[in-house]
């Protein structure tokens, strides 16, 4: 039975690709395949446009060999002769269905007992014409002669009889489908094993040649190409190659070879038929190209009416701070849902109408079968020019020709993916590297003194043409002597180092070594005479001996040791409890700064380098490590050519030559006090330096402040809002230091850049890992609490079940009017045959209709539910966020960036456990129901033989979703391993170039790479055998459950089109069972999706929001205490920020703190926010303990003007208003306001007035401008307590002026805390407190302080900026 055939195809689709999920798979499906994926190719063929792709299809293979050659040439013709296979049983099932049928006339001609069998010929019993001929005679006999009678004169036509033994046909028939059964086994087996082996071969070579490509390349090349991008195309772009070469290309081979079949068949078998069914598939194409433009269009509207509603939750979640002081909670949650509306609007029209189309396609697929069985069966009964089996033949020819086409085409797609991947991939391979780090070129002198001398050169990095680094740098290093490189950052002191490594070549002039220009000597030999310690040492992640051993190949244990003595790292090595054996951890993580500086500089002198360089290899390390590290380089100078770069004067004060840069030239050299009289660019930056210790009295603090500093730095990362406008006040501060000082001063203060960033690499790495762990932790959510949300929609949800359990039914209908069809075929009357066949095609145009309204009944139902369930979703996890503390948002987990995201995806993901979810359970669950039912009801025997073969049916379908699934999670895994050395080796590439190792490391990849080949080759067999089990096993359920039928049509008179029935009906929704299966990962991502939002919606805040527990009182004074203050940020528990703060304000004071930055001057005033609660000790409001007060009427006492002032994205006269959200305000008042904020003039000036549009973040106006926006916010609160947080320290002199009035005036009879930077601003105020590492050093007012002669007297005196 041809279903059966064509079923196999939707089984196979479960592994390949589901496209086709809306659309229940059984034939029509095919039809509509192809059309479906016609678009997709268009967009492949869109990439084409672009030259993205530069390698032609055949050019993927050109690494193969001739053994590979030879397989996929044999893997190809197996996988046409397994294409044609299809086609070759409807043949066979032509003629079953014909003699089935010839056996039915039979038996309906001897059913008449009228008629006999005589000599295989079926004639007319005699007794009954005898007795018609006396009735001649006998004229009264008349009224006898009945139609019967006249039918009974006519002889009858020669139609045999008694040969035809239905049992020995089907015999044969099951025959020759076990047969096609086993060449399908066999041949599937081999196409899909020996392609996918010969594509393993193939991605091996090119993932070595790749590799050891990419480590030869020079190091400017590795500038310009990100390691994140090489990391991608060695993973997933070969993957893409493989993806194109292998399995991909004998199963397209196989579906195009059975569509020319099919289509062949056809023409051949019946070519008016094939015209009919082709001229009307142009419908079903229109049908799917509008569905997929339009599909495409409401998707692009849905989310461009999404982005508003994320962009107002970026807004929001950027600036919660703003948010929370405000109280604005509850207005943004509002204001985002109005937002979602539009979103909700576009998703369900976009169900709507895919509803429509998926509607539309059944009506026509039905009206095709209608027309087609109606002309067919003409065409058999009428013209009998074909068979029934013909019929059959040619009806299913074309269909599986069309499904097997629209299969086809995304095979198209990923050789598309693939060319594209393989171009940049191949042009790495065949580009030839500038410096050839592995060549054999270049002569080794015999011995090397050590002069190294750069002549006029002229340099810049490859990434960055436009800017000069070295301009005709001239350098003189005698050997033997220490010269130590200083000036500013950026003036080419590192790139000098790298000129002499030869990572680079220089543009103009040259680098001699003991006169010898260097770019004629080995590579490799010259990098062996050069020992380079940096300022962040690279080590690899096994053991210390190991990376000392780097140093040079086969060293001794006992040079091991020597080294580590001679480097002072012996001692803390051997006090480890592995000792030289204990692992570093990934890059070093698990040693401290100053042990890893001593691992390098061991790996370094156990190479016994002729030359030493030292890169800042202090600069990193406190001031314990720095002196142990220190005395181990002067160690080791001894006798060697040393170059070392320090920022720091104290280290290089004993060098041998001094030699200053700037601006990439060289502009003096000479010994500490030489220099110093010239009084140059050493002499500039050593006066700074001293000024800078004796401001701070010890290193120690200033160590201290620069780990605040970087720590600072490294929370930006985090989104917190005090950092950005840390950087901006040190940019500030910079510049005005600058101005005193010339240019090169800046390099101090540049000293933090590179370290800090450092540092926030180095969390982000140690907290990605967490964060990987905590998603694994998620358990799936139950699907009832997902319905509950979901409750408010259930009429629509029983509706879309109605709709969807219509659809179910559909199939098993289908079969029950295909096998009627057969049966109209044996029927001898023809008026009867006629009329029949009419009603069933008449059924089928009704069922078309029917299922047309369904359709679009259950995508209407099922968007809509989903839609407001994803709409509810997002609120409610809206609300959640901003009901967090703030400390939550500290989390670089809970950055705004992701938390907009996870409201985008998770919530509509949800989405994937109901409704549309639902709509296929149900759906699948009809089906299979219906059509068990109906077949026990038919034929119970033949029903339980068939169900023995539906396990295999889903199983192979299941299975092969499985396999491949599966094999990509070992693929992925057995990658991972050469993902990490590959990842190491590029990360480190430089460290790896300095130590010439990269022979080295391609070695371990390539034997890492041996347990991936391996598994591919394993996989390759087992993948092979299940795919040819996958298809065989349809062929062998048809040849056992025919030849069964043909036993119960003989033996026990069951109709032979209830054999048809029965088998299509089940076969059909096996595969619905198949597709049911297949929707589980979409189901389990929901789960999980769910799961990940509850916990946001479970979590209980630590300070809430949206409770009204907790003290309010009526007569606010703003009398502020805070006692013994401690305080840690929950993302840096590690630094103390508060330290025992001990302050008080009484109502209308005016409390200024000072202090440089990172003394909790700031955190202060988020304490008294609630934005969190100290760790110990207690701030006093009016007495209350802050953590017992209702956070909403702290808040609503409280006024804000932060440094950075942020506005939301709408007009002045809504931001002025947001100063206060209990309550609806008078447009008068945001008038009065602005006028005491000296806002009002400048504000009518604007030809929108209070309606103008700030801009998103306030970009449309002016520093000044904002800031008084914001004062006039605080204003209209109408607060007890005003903070001042550096209000004006962004200002110009003109816009301070008028701030700073608007403040005094603001200040007028509330309690106020100022943070200032300048102090001129503050003092006038009542009380002044400096602020040290988060605890109080002196406070009074001015003249006291002044008197004391302490920290506030210095500051002033100096009138530095404090920072």
């Amino acid at each position: 039975m041809p279903s059966g055939s064509v079923k196999l195809q939707s089984i196979k689709k479960l592994g390949q690709e589901n496209h086709s999920y809306e659309f229940s798979d059984e034939e029509p499906a095919g039809s509509y395949m192809t059309m479906t994926n016609s678009k997709d190719d268009e967009k492949g063929k869109g990439q084409v446009e672009q030259p993205a792709i530069r390698v032609g299809f055949f050019q993927l293979f050109r690494f193969a060999t001739c053994n590979e050659v030879l397989m996929m040439v044999v893997g190809s013709v197996c996988a046409v002769l397994h294409g044609s296979a299809q086609p070759l049983m409807l043949l066979v099932f032509g003629l079953l269905t014909d003699t089935f049928i010839e056996y039915d006339i039979e038996l309906n001609e001897l059913a008449d007992d009228r008629k006999e069998c005589v000599n295989n010929t079926i004639q007319w019993k005699r007794n009954y014409t005898a007795g018609f001929d006396q009735s001649t005679q006998n004229q009264s006999g008349w009224g006898l002669m009945n139609n019967a009678t006249w039918e009974m004169l006519t002889p009858l036509k020669g139609r045999s009889c008694g040969i035809l033994d239905i049992e020995y046909e089907m015999t044969l028939f099951a025959f020759y489908y076990v047969g096609i059964a086993g060449a399908v086994f066999v041949l599937g087996y081999f196409q899909i094993s020996l392609w996918v082996t010969a594509a393993a071969r193939q991605i091996q070579l090119i993932r070595r040649m790749y590799f050891s490509k990419v480590m030869r390349m020079e190091i400017g090349w590795f500038d310009c190409t990100s390691v994140g991008e090489l990391n991608t195309r060695m993973s997933d772009d070969i993957n893409k190659i493989n993806d194109a070469t292998a399995d991909q290309v004998a199963i397209f081979l196989q579906r195009f070879t059975t569509f020319v079949c099919g289509f062949c068949i056809g023409f051949v078998k019946g070519w008016k038929l094939t015209l009919v069914i082709v001229a009307a598939s142009p419908l079903i194409g229109i049908g799917a190209g509008l569905m997929a433009l339009f599909v495409a269009k409401l998707t692009g509207m849905e989310l461009q009416a999404y982005a508003k509603a994320g962009a107002v939750a970026d807004e929001v979640l950027s600036s919660i701070r703003t948010v929370a002081a405000f109280g604005g909670e509850l207005k943004e949650v509002q204001r985002y849902d109005r937002n979602l509306i539009s979103a909700q609007r576009w998703g369900i029209r976009k169900g709507l109408i895919m509803g429509f189309f998926t509607g539309y396609m059944w009506l026509i697929i039905f009206l095709c079968y209608g027309l087609a069985f109606w002309y067919g069966s003409s065409l058999v009964v009428d013209a009998q020019e074909y068979t029934p089996g013909t019929l059959l033949q040619v009806f299913f020819g074309v269909l599986i020709a069309a499904m097997n086409l629209g299969q086809a085409s995304p095979c198209l797609e990923a050789f598309a993916a693939g060319r594209g991947a393989a171009t940049i991939i191949f042009e790495t391979i065949d580009r030839e590297p500038e410096i050839d780090c592995l060549s054999e070129a270049g002569y080794k002198l015999d011995r090397v003194k050590g002069d190294i001398e750069f002549h006029n050169v002229t340099f810049y990095y490859p990434s960055r043409p436009e800017v000069k680094i070295l301009d005709q740098l001239s350098v003189a290093v005698k050997s033997g002597e220490t010269t130590a490189f200083v000036g500013p950052s950026g003036a080419g002191k590192s790139t000098a180092i790298q000129l002499i490594q030869r990572f680079y070549d220089p543009k103009e002039g040259m680098v001699t070594l003991d006169g010898h220009d260097i770019r004629g000597l080995n590579i490799q030999w010259l990098r062996s005479l050069i020992g380079i310690v940096e300022q962040e040492p690279v080590l690899f992640a096994t053991t210390i001996a190991e990376n000392i051993r780097y140093g040079r190949p086969g060293v001794s244990m006992e040079d091991i040791t020597a080294a580590a003595k001679e480097a002072n790292a012996y001692n803390f090595i051997m006090d480890l409890p592995q000792k030289f054996d204990t692992l570093v951890g990934e890059g070093g993580g698990q040693m401290s700064g100053g042990q890893k500086q001593r691992i390098a500089i061991a790996r370094a002198l156990v190479r016994n380098p002729r030359i030493l360089l030292l890169d800042m290899a202090t600069s990193a390390l406190d001031n314990e490590s720095e002196a142990v590290v220190q005395e181990a380089l002067d160690k080791v100078r001894m006798g060697r050519t040393t170059i070392s770069i320090a920022h720091r004067l104290s280290t290089i004060k004993n060098a041998d030559v001094i030699v200053g840069y700037e601006h990439g030239r060289a502009v003096e050299r000479g010994k500490h006090n030489e220099l110093l009289e010239r009084k140059g660019v050493y002499f500039t930056l050593v006066t700074l330096q001293s000024q800078g210790d004796k401001a701070l009295n010890e290193k120690a603090r200033q160590m201290a402040n620069k780990e605040e500093e970087a720590e600072k730095r490294s929370l930006s990362r985090a989104g917190s809002y005090r950092a950005s406008l840390r950087s901006s006040i040190r940019q500030r501060s910079r510049s005005q230091l600058s101005n005193l000082i010339p240019e090169s001063s800046v390099s101090i203060a540049g000293e933090l850049g590179p370290r800090a960033y450092a540092v926030s690499q180095a969390d982000k790495s140690e907290n990605a890992i967490p964060e990987e762990e905590e998603d694994e932790l998620v358990e799936p959510a139950p699907v009832a609490r997902i319905l509950k949300y979901n409750t408010p929609e259930w009429p629509y949800m029983l509706f879309g079940s109605f709709g969807a359990a219509v659809n179910g039914g559909v199939n098993p209908v289908y079969s029950l009017l295909f096998s009627q069809i057969l049966a109209t075929f044996s029927v001898t009357d023809p008026v009867a045959q006629r009329k029949e066949i009419d009603s069933i095609c008449l059924f089928f145009v009704m069922v078309g209709v029917v299922s047309f309204f369904t359709q679009m009944l259950q995508g209407y139902a099922f968007s809509k539910s989903g839609e407001l369930l994803t709409r509810r979703l997002r609120r409610l996890g809206f609300h959640a966020m901003l009901g967090q503390e703030i400390g939550w948002f500290d989390d670089h987990r809970n950055s705004p960036g992701a938390l907009t995201t996870r409201l985008a995806t998770d919530a509509s993901q949800v989405q994937g456990a109901t409704g549309s979810q639902i709509g296929m359970i149900v759906n699948s669950l009809t089906n299979i129901g219906v059509a068990i039912i109906m077949s026990f009801y038919f034929s119970w025997k033949l029903t339980l033989l068939i169900l023995c073969f539906l396990p295999f049916l889903a199983l192979s379908g299941g299975f092969q979703a499985k396999m491949l699934t599966g094999f990509a999670k070992e693929d992925k895994l057995a990658m991972e391993a050469a993902g990490r050395i590959s990842g190491e080796a590029l990360n480190n590439i430089r460290t790896i170039a300095g130590l010439g190792k990269e022979r080295s490391f391609v070695d371990m990849y390539n034997a890492q790479l041996e347990a991936p080949y391996k598994a591919a080759l394993k996989k390759a067999n087992v993948y092979g055998a299940c795919y040819g089990f996958a298809q065989c096993i349809i062929f062998l359920t048809n040849s056992a459950s025919y030849r069964f039928g043909g036993y119960l049509v003989r033996q026990e008179g069951l109709h032979f089109s209830l054999v048809f029935r029965v088998i299509s009906a089940i076969v059909t929704s096996g595969t619905a069972l198949g597709r049911a299966s297949s929707y589980t990962p979409d189901y389990a991502k929901a789960k999980i999706s769910a799961a990940r939002f509850f916990q946001l919606l479970d979590r209980v805040p630590q300070i809430s929001v949206y409770s009204d527990k907790g003290d309010k009182w009526e007569n606010f004074q703003g009398n502020i205490d805070f006692i013994d203050c401690n305080f840690t940020y929950p993302t840096r528990p590690d630094i103390q920020v508060l330290n025992g703060l001990n302050v008080s304000v009484k109502p209308g004071q005016t409390l200024a703190f000072v202090g440089s930055s990172g003394c909790g001057k700031s955190t202060s005033v988020q304490l008294l926010e609630r934005f969190y609660d100290p760790d110990q000790g207690r701030v006093l409001i009016d007495g209350h303990d802050s953590t017992g007060v209702n956070v909403p009427f702290l808040r609503s006492k409280i006024g804000i003007v932060s440094q950075e002032p942020i506005l939301f994205d709408c007009s002045i006269g809504e931001n002025i208003k947001y100063g206060d959200n209990m309550r609806e305000i008078s447009m008068n008042e945001v008038i009065l306001a602005s006028k005491k904020a000296q806002l009002h003039d400048f504000v009518m000036s604007l030809p929108e007035k209070y309606d103008t549009n700030v801009g998103a973040q306030g970009s449309q106006l002016s520093r000044g401008q904002k800031q008084r926006i914001a004062i006039a916010r605080a204003i209209i609160r109408d607060p007890k307590i005003l903070l001042l947080d550096e209000a004006t320290s962004a200002l110009d002199t003109e816009s301070e002026k008028t701030v700073q009035e608007a403040l005094d005036k603001a200040r007028e009879g509330r309690t106020c805390i100022v943070i200032a930077h300048r102090l001129s601003t503050i003092q006038n105020s009542d009380i002044i407190a400096v602020m040290s590492r988060g605890f109080l050093m002196e406070k009074g007012t001015h003249d006291q302080l002044m008197a004391l002669k302490g920290a506030y007297y210095k500051l002033v005196t100096t009138g530095a900026p404090i920072s």
